[in-house]
C-alpha cells in the first residue's frame, strides 16, 4: 500500500513538472522591464520570452510580436529555448513510462514486478535529467539578467527583471527531479523485496518417520538351541 502510495506521488509530481515545463517553455515572462532610475512608465511593461516579446499596457492591452530571426536573439536565450524543447519531450517521455510502470497498469505484464521495475527506473532517470535540462537555461538566464541589472554601463531602460516564468521554471525543476527520485526509489526498493523473495531457500517437507516395522519373530524355539 505505501509503495503503490509513493507511485501516485512520483507520477503526480512528474505531471506537475511536465506540464509547468510546457508553460515556461510558451511563457514570455522570462524577462521583464524594470522600473528603475528614468524608467518609471509603470503602465507599460515589457516582457522577453522563448518565442515573442511583449508589451502590456494598462487597462488589459497586450500586444506580442514573435521574433522575426532565431540568430536575432541572445546566446542564452538561443540555447534556452533548445533545451527547454529537450526537456519537455523527455519529460513527456517519463511521464509515460511511470503510467506503464504502476501497479495498477496492466498492459506492461499485469502485476509483475519485474517487468515494471525496469519502467519505473528509467523514468525515475528520465525525471531527474529533465529536471536539470530545465534548469540548466532558467538558471543561465536569471544570471544574465542580474548581471545586466547590476551593471553601471547599462541604460536603465535596457534592464530587466526576473520574470514570472523563471520561477515557474525553478518549481517545475524541483518537482522533476523530486518525481525522479521517488520513483527510482520505488523500483530499488521493489528489486531488493524481490530479489530477497527469490533467495530464500526453498521449503522441503521433511518425511516423518512411519511407525517402527515389528521384527518378525524367530521360527526357532528356544528349546533348538540347547
Amino acid at each position: 500500500m505505501a509503495r503503490a502510495a509513493l507511485q501516485y506521488a512520483g507520477l503526480l509530481l512528474g505531471g506537475v513538472g511536465l506540464v509547468g515545463t510546457v508553460a515556461v517553455t510558451v511563457m514570455p515572462q522570462w524577462k521583464v522591464s524594470a522600473f528603475i532610475g528614468a524608467n518609471l512608465v509603470v503602465f507599460e511593461s515589457l516582457w522577453e520570452g522563448l518565442w515573442m516579446s511583449c508589451k502590456s499596457q494598462a487597462p488589459f492591452r497586450l500586444q506580442c510580436k514573435v521574433y522575426d530571426s532565431l540568430l536575432a536573439l541572445p546566446p542564452d536565450l538561443q540555447a534556452a529555448r533548445g533545451l527547454m524543447c529537450a526537456a519537455a519531450v523527455l519529460a513527456a517521455l517519463a511521464f509515460a513510462a511511470a503510467v506503464l510502470g504502476m501497479k495498477c497498469t496492466r498492459c506492461a505484464g499485469g502485476d509483475d514486478d519485474a517487468a515494471k521495475g525496469p519502467l519505473l527506473l528509467a523514468a525515475g532517470v528520465a525525471f531527474v535529467l529533465a529536471g536539470l535540462v530545465v534548469l540548466t537555461p532558467v538558471s543561465w538566464v536569471a544570471s544574465g539578467v542580474v548581471r545586466d541589472f547590476y551593471n553601471p554601463t547599462l541604460d536603465d531602460g535596457r534592464k530587466r527583471e526576473l520574470g514570472e516564468a523563471l520561477y515557474l521554471g525553478w518549481a517545475s525543476a524541483l518537482a522533476l527531479v523530486a518525481a525522479g527520485a521517488v520513483l527510482s526509489c520505488v523500483s530499488c526498493a521493489q528489486g531488493e523485496s524481490r530479489s530477497y523473495r527469490y533467495s530464500l531457500p526453498p521449503h522441503r517437507a521433511t518425511p516423518r518417520s512411519g511407525p517402527a516395522e515389528k521384527q518378525p519373530l524367530s521360527v526357532y524355539s528356544r528349546s533348538q538351541y540347547v
